[in-house]
């Protein structure tokens, strides 16, 4: 027999034998090998899937309580604002409280600075009252014992108030 292509028969069933090993071999590796590798992947691909729906419930769940967290601020921001606000008008009650009771504490004090004046007043005027009974009484004295003329009686007036203002720094 003449070879076609210098193959025969033998080398056929070989290359035969040999592809039929190679498909059962492809057939045991997959099942072996690529249904963990397949089954390794799509865990992945579901792994990777739940972590990305989790990052976005996270997000949203972020977001909501970024949302509460900036409502809070606003109030507390509120509460600051009406305690001042409090503050402010407590102080200036305050303020005014005590503006009046330095006005009222003035007025006492002016009006016990005037009693005091219109004592000292009183005062005064009866010692000078006093000062003019002695003036008088001196003057009297003076012109009842000695009858003068009208330029003596001015000396005499006028001896009579240097000794009286003499006893008056005196004392």
């Amino acid at each position: 027999m003449d070879r076609i292509f210098g193959l025969d028969i033998q080398l056929g069933f070989d290359v035969l034998c040999q592809a039929i090993a190679v498909f059962i071999m492809f057939a045991f590796l997959s099942y072996v090998l690529f249904e963990p590798v397949r089954k390794l992947l799509n865990d992945r691909k579901n792994k990777i899937a739940h972590d990305l729906d989790t990052a976005a419930a996270d997000k949203e769940e972020a977001a909501r309580l970024k949302a509460e967290y900036e409502e809070k601020i606003r109030d507390i921001e509120k509460e600051a604002d009406e305690i001042l606000s409090q503050a402010r008008k407590k102080a200036l009650k305050r303020e005014e409280e005590i503006v009046s009771g330095a006005r009222q504490e003035a007025l006492r004090i002016t009006e016990r600075a005037e009693n005091e004046i219109e004592l000292e007043k009183k005062k005064v005027r009866d010692q000078v009252k006093q000062e003019m009974i002695q003036v008088a009484v001196a003057m009297a004295g003076k012109i009842i014992t000695d009858k003068i003329d009208p330029a003596k009686q001015d000396a005499l007036v006028e001896e009579t108030l240097k000794e009286m203002g003499d006893q008056t720094w005196r004392s």
